[in-house]
């Protein structure tokens, strides 16, 4: 069964650089067909998507945060990172990794919160 797990800083600080592993283990990040996502939720609000890196080391990105986002993997830990610029306070999220087959996301790392805040 595949796990995936969130690593990072819990605090950054505005205009910097907000920086984020997930590592995954029990299956492959190069496994055919299986997209890798990074999916935020700032307080009171919902989920949001912001962009993924797919099997063959594609990636791509939601049209509000494209300017500010880069997706990466390393496959020889198997794991992909998220980096966002110019961390704002509106940044300020748990941040979640998943893993999405046609479309549907079929497992979550258990989520990891991010404060952006001097």
């Amino acid at each position: 069964q595949v796990q995936l797990q969130e690593s990072g800083p819990g605090l950054v600080k505005p205009s910097q650089t907000l920086s984020l592993t997930c590592t995954v283990s029990g299956g492959s990040i190069t496994g055919n067909f299986f997209h890798w996502s990074w999916i935020r939720q700032a307080p009171g609000k919902g989920l949001e998507w912001m962009g993924g890196i797919n099997y063959s080391g594609g990636s791509y990105y939601s049209p509000s945060l494209k300017r500010r986002t880069s997706i990466s993997r390393d496959t020889s830990r198997n794991q992909f990172t998220l980096e966002l610029s110019s961390a704002t306070p509106e940044d300020t999220a748990v941040y979640y990794c998943a893993r999405e087959l046609a479309g549907q996301s079929d497992s979550w790392g258990q989520g990891t919160h991010v404060t952006v805040s001097s």
